[in-house]
């Protein structure tokens, strides 16, 4: 059986980890807040010290981390994935990075021996609990392979999306419309409130019409109520919307809705919400612009 690594206990790290306890691997975990790994470490998993302690003692290294730096920093720091022996051994990379990120962990590893797919996933906090996460694979399929084991653990279906780098990119593509669609939910709330619809009535209509998302019906609470439920937070996706422009721009691509999402991201970010669960945006424009009506 396959020893596994695991770094990055953040929401979806914390409850994909502990399931490799739960399927009988041997699981090395570290990360940057120690306190973090207090509990799986009392459930049975090996605390590291460093990433490097991680890549000596596995065999397959799986790392969800917040952004791109966290992850080369993880990799490539001091103490980091790379700065020790890892020939032979398989990286799994399944934080949401832009393309270029990936492609160049990637050679960095071929350049030690190592494997490595990018691997990030589509699903939140819930489906990561229960093993129910979509992987988007790029890499080769000798190196799918020899990750499929431990993605099967944490997955319901891996899609391959083709060389190192395409697993990224399919992130970015299906982070898209989600990012595009609670702006549209936000202005079309703003628009109706403006016109004196109540916001109860429009989104149970909303979720009874060909407007709505899968999700959506199991927003409105949130959206009426507030919570201290988040799934995906507005400064994960003002990241994820940064990339995807970039990422359009590299490409030639036109993003304006994309871009005009990034902007509500941003200045709810920057207002104090980046903590707030992304739909929260629906509010944020509504306040806003009815702060704008006052002045």
């Amino acid at each position: 059986m396959q020893k596994i690594g695991f770094l990055g206990l953040g929401k979806m790290g914390a409850v994909m980890a502990p399931r490799f306890i739960d399927a009988g691997f041997p699981l090395t975990v570290w990360n940057r807040s120690a306190e973090k790994a207090e509990a799986i470490g009392e459930a049975g998993a090996t605390v590291a010290a460093t990433p490097a302690a991680v890549a000596e003692s596995a065999d397959v290294v799986i790392s969800i981390l917040r952004d791109d730096a966290a992850a080369e920093q993880a990799f490539l720091g001091q103490s980091g994935l790379l700065s020790v022996d890892v020939d032979g051994k398989q990286f799994i990379e399944m934080s949401t990075l832009r393309p270029e990120t990936a492609r160049a962990l990637a050679a960095r590893c071929a350049e030690k021996g190592a494997g490595f797919v990018d691997a990030p996933v589509s699903g939140t906090v819930a489906p990561a609990k229960d093993g129910k996460l979509m992987a988007l694979v790029g890499g080769s399929e000798e190196d799918l392979e020899r990750a499929r084991p431990a993605l099967e653990v944490l997955t319901r279906r891996i899609v391959h999306a083709g060389p190192v780098g395409q697993g990224a990119m399919l992130k970015l593509v299906l982070n898209l419309p989600l990012a595009v669609y609670w702006q549209s939910l936000a202005e079309a709330v703003a628009l109706g409130a403006a016109g004196g619809l109540e916001l109860a009535t429009m989104l149970d209509a909303m979720a009874d019409s060909g407007g709505a998302t899968r999700v959506l019906p199991l927003k409105i609470p949130l959206i009426l109520e507030g919570s201290d439920y988040v799934a995906f937070d507005i400064a994960t996706m003002e990241k994820d919307a940064t990339s995807i422009v970039e990422t359009g721009e590299e490409f030639g691509v036109p993003m304006p809705t994309i871009s005009a999402a990034l902007a509500t991201y941003a200045a709810a970010n920057a207002a104090g919400m980046g903590a707030d669960d992304a739909v929260s945006i629906v509010r944020h424009l509504t306040d806003r612009l009815e702060a704008e009506k006052k002045r």
